[in-house]
């Protein structure tokens, strides 16, 4: 087989491929089996109909075309195999010459990753924040470990923001109740931003008792996008009371006996989180800079996939929101046109980024071990709340492991990139990453396995967040 490659874009090539017809024996066997139990000839049993047979009756073309189907596919990935090229979308194969018994030629088109230099990441200067930890710092922890015991206490006063109520709604359009919107004993917290417009502002001020009715625009439901009436009749106002920051407090809260011991340690988780942004900022950032100073060209069948991928995530949310399109947008501050711009511009980073942490992998010889891809699974089923058997049977099943192999590696990639960088921190002191690591894993492997799963599950979120488009 010989193979020759046609550079029509930076993004597209066009494979020319020879091939002698004795290589196609195997699929030509195969072809006149196959031939031979799909039809039916008088005499002879399913299966059983010799070659010359099917010629007579059916002819040789149908064998042939058989034949190439069947071969076609290996022959093109064998192309690809003998060739420096790297296919991203499926081949527009055409069979261009076909001499029974003696050649074949046929075409392949296909996008490919594009051929980049990548600029020297040694000494790349970014700033990340600072890893002081301030008494502020800790107060705000602390707050929000009050708050999850707090407890809700009756008042005799109009609802502030932050207070909760208890109340009635029901709505009606021209004067006709909607069941749909009735709802009794409502909890609700002043301020938390509900999909019914108006009823915080309409809230704020009324006390236990009273009644109000506003205008507003449904979301949801049969009557989505409808204007109706809706009556709010509060029944209860309860402030919540925070329990005060004392020693009772850090026994009710946690194993220590104090307030101060309470506080060190959550001095130390704030240190401990403030490292791990430390090191994934100047990662981020560090890669930032490397995308800056090269123009990656992208093949368009690559990039349509991955806006058509976030299109179809956007579809799906809305669906499971309940809500009508146009609510949606409204709910999230945007519209439809600014959330597709999104989705192209984090597409492109997307797959520069893609793009440059592969060559990355490949430049550096960067490997996943198979304890990584055990990690790896392991902390995704916890997310998404399986059992890692499950898991790791799944995506065995459905040919994922390489994809997650893929991920694994990439993020080591950025870790290289984030090692070569010079980091300083918002206050201009020289931050020394190796003294970071050194420092979370405390001399233990296995807190340094878990600080790299921190790192990879931050990396993970700020990959959903970017996806979910907030």
């Amino acid at each position: 087989m010989k193979t020759a490659v046609e550079e029509l874009s930076p993004t597209r090539v066009k494979l020319t491929v020879e091939v002698p017809f004795e290589e196609l024996e195997p699929s030509l066997k195969a072809a006149y089996k196959k031939v031979a139990q799909q039809v039916r000839v008088p005499g002879f049993r399913p299966g059983k109909v010799p070659a010359r047979i099917i010629e007579q009756r059916f002819g040789r073309a149908v064998v042939l075309e058989e034949t190439l189907n069947d071969a076609l596919p290996k022959l093109y990935g064998q192309a690809v195999d003998e060739t420096d090229v790297f296919p991203v979308s499926q081949p527009q194969i055409e069979v261009t010459k076909l001499d029974d018994g003696k050649e074949v030629e046929f075409t392949a088109e296909v996008d490919i990753r594009p051929a980049f230099d990548i600029p020297d990441y040694e000494g790349i200067e970014v700033t990340v924040p600072s890893a002081e930890v301030t008494d502020a710092d800790i107060d705000a922890q602390l707050d929000a470990l009050r708050e999850r015991f707090a407890t809700l206490t009756g008042v005799d006063r109009p609802a502030q923001n932050r207070d909760f109520v208890v109340m009635d709604l029901s709505a009606a359009i021209d004067g006709e109740e909607l069941e749909e919107q009735a709802a009794s004993d409502v909890s609700y917290e002043v301020g938390a931003g509900s999909v019914l417009q108006g009823l915080d502002d309409n809230l704020l001020g009324m006390s236990a008792g009273e009644e109000k009715t506003f205008t507003t625009t449904l979301v949801g439901g049969e009557h989505a996008d409808q204007e109706a009436e809706v009556t709010i009749k509060v029944k209860s106002v309860k402030e919540k009371v925070l329990p005060e920051p004392d020693d009772e407090f850090a026994q009710l809260a946690s194993e220590f006996d104090t307030l101060e011991e309470l506080r060190e340690s959550i001095r130390a988780q704030v240190r401990r989180s403030k490292l791990i942004e430390q090191v994934t900022q100047a990662r981020e950032k560090a890669l930032e800079a490397v995308l800056e100073r090269i123009d990656i060209p992208l093949p368009d069948s690559a990039l349509n996939a991955e806006i058509d991928a976030r299109k179809h995530n956007l579809e799906h949310q809305v669906a499971e929101s309940g809500l009508s399109r146009d609510a949606f947008f409204r709910l999230y501050q945007t519209t439809e046109e600014e959330r597709f711009g999104e989705f192209e511009e984090n597409s492109k980073k997307a797959l520069k980024t893609g793009f440059l942490l592969d060559k990355i992998v490949k430049k550096e010889e960067i490997g996943v071990a198979e304890q990584e891809l055990t990690n790896f699974v392991v902390r995704r089923a916890m997310e998404i709340g399986v059992a890692p058997n499950t898991l790791a049977k799944h995506l065995a099943e459905n040919d994922q492991l390489p994809l997650a192999m893929v991920e694994i590696a990439r993020e080591k990639a950025k870790s290289v990139i984030g090692d070569a960088a010079k980091v300083v921190d918002e206050n201009g002191n020289e931050v020394d990453l190796k003294a970071i690591y050194s420092e979370l894993s405390a001399d233990s492997e296995e807190q340094l396995k878990a600080v790299g799963d921190d790192l990879e599950a931050d990396a993970a979120a700020r990959a959903e967040a970017e996806e979910s488009g907030s």
